[in-house]
């Protein structure tokens, strides 16, 4: 009699079919539906904001909130534009800054979070418990402003708004623990082997391996310096160098002086876009990082992940 061999390691087919059906069908259904459900109550909120700032003042007293309002009107934008006539310049500042301060923060917090990562550094704990200390104590406002106009004599200048914020202890212990878990040593015993100089390992080696990390903290410092206005209310006399931010808020502290002053009209007060100027300056302030988060997302949600996996 021949004998019969039964492969115990080949799976059934019956027990494949039922593996599949757990990521088909109905229930793939239901994820689809709920993950759209999610992401639309993420996007509605901005999209809602976006209606209310295009909507009449007189349709938002007679009608309230609405997503489909029965009058639209370009008059909170036209308002801003009319009592803000440098906007376009307020602009123009933010984004300057915006840039220049990312680049200054990212190359200072990556080049010193990258030597708190090497084990080889022989200061390594003294540095590290420098930035702990600065995430517990601060000098305080007064002092800094005596540093920044009297020592530095950054007062009325662009530095003002930029090296404030040039240095983050928080990006520092990210971006650490990221060289720590992403670069491994052998690469860089293998470079210095081969004699490249340590600055030629940060920039040809541990900056490509490192992207995740460095895009996390580039979106943290450009939301920072995007969404600064106490420094200019420090620093900034001058009309040219006020940012976005601090413009707006001075839009809105001239709005409602207006609307509380009682010498005005009824009439005049009933033509002041109040509602709708505010959502118009959200939408402002707000829709140019909305646009440009898409381009870091891939690395953002790779850098906020790091260490979540552990060997």
């Amino acid at each position: 009699m021949d004998a019969v061999i039964v492969d115990n390691n080949k799976p059934s087919k019956k027990k494949k079919k039922v593996y599949n059906e757990g990521f088909t069908g109905i229930t793939n259904v239901i994820a689809n539906i709920i993950l759209a459900i999610l992401a639309i109550s993420c996007v509605f909120p901005f999209v809602f904001v976006i209606i209310i700032s295009l909507t009449s003042e007189q349709s938002l007293l007679e009608n309230g909130y609405s997503i489909f309002p029965k009058e639209w009107s370009l008059d909170a934008y036209k308002y801003l534009i009319q009592s803000g006539g440098s906007l376009l310049q307020s602009y123009w500042v933010t984004i300057k800054v915006t840039i220049l301060g990312t680049i200054i923060n990212v190359s200072m917090v990556s080049t010193y979070a990258y030597a708190l990562s090497r084990k080889n550094f022989k200061y390594r704990k003294q540095f590290t418990f420098l930035v702990f200390f600065t995430m517990l104590f601060g000098g305080g406002m007064v002092p800094s402003y005596i540093v920044m106009t009297q020592v530095l004599g950054l007062k009325n200048t662009i530095w003002a708004l930029v090296l404030p914020l040039a240095f983050n202890s928080f990006n520092i212990i990210v971006m650490r623990t990221f060289f720590q878990k992403s670069v491994p040593d052998s690469i860089i015993e293998s470079a210095r082997i081969d004699g490249a100089s340590e600055f030629r390992i940060f920039v040809k080696i541990v900056v490509p391996l490192a992207l995740p990390g460095i895009a996390t903290i580039a979106l943290f410092s450009t939301l920072a310096y995007w969404n600064d206005w106490f420094n200019a209310m420090l620093y900034v006399d001058y009309q040219e160098l006020v940012p976005l931010q601090h413009m707006l808020m001075k839009i809105e502290k001239n709005m409602e002086f207006i609307r509380q002053n009682a010498m005005l009209s009824g009439e005049v007060m009933s033509s002041l876009p109040q509602e709708s100027v505010r959502m118009a300056m959200v939408v402002i302030s707000t829709l140019p990082i909305a646009l440009t988060y898409p381009f870091f997302q891939k690395y953002f949600i790779s850098g906020l992940t790091v260490g979540g996996v552990k060997e």
